[in-house]
Formats: C-alpha cells, structure tokens, sequence
C-alpha cells in the first residue's frame, strides 16, 4: 500500500511538472483578418522577455486567399523593413526569396517563409531577452501597410 501511493505520487508530479513547463509556452495563433485580407486577425501580441513562442501562422478562412508570411522585427524597423520589402517587387527571385529582403535579415527576429492559401506554417522561438514593442509584419507585395502589428515583450 505504501508503494502504491509513493508510485501515484510520483506519477502526479511528473504530471504536474509536464503540465507546468507546457504552459510556459505561449502558443498562438494568426490568421489573416476574416473582413480585411490584408490585416491579421491579431494586432496586438503580448510574451514575456525570454518566454517559448510557438507560433503559427495559419493562412485559412480569407475572403481572399493570397499568400502572406509573418516577420518579427527589432523595435523601430518597421517602415525600414517594408520598404525593402516594397523594392522586392522588381526581384525576379521575390517570390521564391518569401519576398523577406536580404539587406533587412539583420533586423529580423524570427520569420516564417511564405504561406499559400489553406496552408500554415509553425515556427518556435524564444522571446527577445529584452522588453519592449517589437513589431510584425507581412512583406508580400503591398501587405505590410495593412498587415502589421505589435508584440509586446514584457519583464
């Protein structure tokens, strides 16, 4: 009897434990806006500094179906970065280059490629270690005038 609890003990905190490292992570979701093609569902994000982000970018439920990707940038690059990406639209190789711009590589956090119409793509990162407002966008061809928004990384 007494080795039967010691075993169910230790089984619910090897339970508990898994539980607690899973809800560390921050899981979320983006879609493309269900009324606005060109928005994402979600402008606004909130992690803490240093947290697991699993993130999926899930290109479905459109009133337009058109590809878009999903970049995470340092804080103040967003005009920058979209330039860049509005200039890609005279790269041949834009389409198979995600149309992300190779000159704004160093002012990205973290990306997914580009995403066709009914497909999703998951990539997991840490959070940047330090606070702040760093903002997403997508660089598909004239979306990241719309298509953007905020995470914030918080102490």
């Amino acid at each position: 009897m007494k080795h039967t609890r010691l075993l169910l003990l230790s089984i619910a905190t090897f339970a508990l434990s898994g539980f607690a490292q899973d809800a560390s992570v921050a899981t979320i979701e983006l879609k493309p806006d269900a009324k606005n093609p060109l928005g994402y569902d979600k402008t606004e994000l909130s992690v803490t500094a240093g947290q697991k982000v699993k993130l999926t970018l899930n290109n479905t439920g459109s009133i337009a179906p058109q590809p878009h990707n999903f970049l995470l940038l340092k804080p103040g690059k967003l005009d920058a970065v979209g330039a860049l990406a509005n200039a890609m639209l005279a790269d041949p190789q834009g389409m198979a280059k995600s149309y992300i711009p190779d000159a704004a590589k160093p002012d990205i956090v973290v990306n997914t490629k580009l995403v066709m119409p009914n497909q999703s793509e998951t990539i997991e990162f840490t959070a940047p270690a330090e606070a702040g407002d760093y903002p997403y966008m997508c660089t598909f061809p004239g979306h990241w005038l719309l298509m953007r928004g905020v995470m914030h990384v918080t102490k």
